[in-house]
């Protein structure tokens, strides 16, 4: 149940490094690299200030699919 997301294209629009962007949300540059590579989930809490950070709604940073969705999507 893959969660994908555009974290690395809206951090890139504000200019800002991983470094930058885990320091402005309160967590490390692992943290963010992580994220931006699909390894982790951020919780609730991390994606709202994110999208905040970014000034974008969650859903245009994440979005959730279910296993095989994003594939049949590309086809289209």
């Amino acid at each position: 149940m893959p969660l994908y997301n555009r974290l690395k294209e809206y951090r890139a629009r504000l200019g800002v490094n991983q470094q930058e962007m885990g320091r402005m949300a309160g967590v490390s540059r692992q943290t963010i690299s992580q994220i931006e590579r699909g390894d982790y989930s951020p919780s609730v809490t991390l994606a709202l200030k994110l999208a905040k950070l970014c000034g974008v709604t969650v859903e245009d940073i994440f979005s959730y699919e279910e296993d095989g969705e994003h594939e049949k999507q590309g086809e289209k």
